[in-house]
């Protein structure tokens, strides 16, 4: 017999399911103190990023990870991050349904972009010129997955009328709107944020490189 819970669509089989026995959980953690030792010249924007990388790399890598590895058992765990999981699949409740698109954008998630964050934040403040490469490479990951996540609930609610979240504005808003908007607002302003440097270093590039032609030219005439 398969239990009563209170997630969408009505009558959705989640098998072995228990209720949370905690209700609000909060994750803080801050990588300034070892961003500004390494680089005591490092700027508040470039440590906001620091701090952006590093924070997506800690939910990539623990809170997705978690799910890539459980996501099987998740319904009947009352281990902490998966009541974590529980709580949010208020909002979307595939993510205890097994469901193949959401396990295989997870999986990706943690495995790929979560070690890549930590990389990417230690190039910031190093100062590593592949910094913007990998940048861009990790925020478009990022605002493709976001984007294909939407995508999916969005096409089940307009073709055949599923609902994954339940009805109340504080799951649909808070949760699934507002917790996934960040992936999809920041990594557009970090795209473009590297485009712009990395124009730059090609005009200048292009720049120098015309000089020294011209150099050249004028000392053989």
């Amino acid at each position: 017999m398969t239990p009563l819970h209170s997630y969408y669509p009505v009558g959705v089989e989640i098998p072995s399911y228990v209720h949370n026995e905690w209700s609000t959980l909060t994750l803080v953690r801050s990588a300034k103190t070892i961003a500004t030792n390494k680089n005591p010249h490092i700027t508040i924007a470039e440590l906001s990023i620091v701090l952006w990388f590093t924070l997506c790399g800690s939910i990539h890598l623990i809170l997705e990870g978690y799910y890539a590895l459980n996501f099987a058992t998740l319904p009947g765990s009352q281990q902490l991050l998966a009541q974590l999981w529980k709580e949010y699949s208020m909002s979307d409740s595939r993510y205890l349904t097994s469901h193949a698109f959401v396990m295989s954008m997870e999986s990706v998630t943690a495995w790929f972009w979560g070690p890549l964050s930590f990389v990417l934040a230690s190039f910031i403040v190093t100062e590593n010129p592949f910094r913007h490469p990998l940048q861009i490479i990790i925020s478009t990951g990022q605002l493709y997955g976001d984007v294909l996540y939407y995508g999916t609930c969005a096409f089940d609610f307009l073709v055949y009328g599923v609902e994954y979240s339940r009805p109340e504005g504080y799951y649909f808003y808070g949760y699934f709107v507002l917790l996934n908007g960040f992936w999809i607002v920041i990594p557009i302003l970090l795209i473009a944020h590297s485009v712009r440097a990395c124009g730059r270093v090609f005009a200048e590039a292009k720049r120098v490189s015309t000089v020294g032609i011209n150099g050249d030219a004028k000392k053989t005439s």
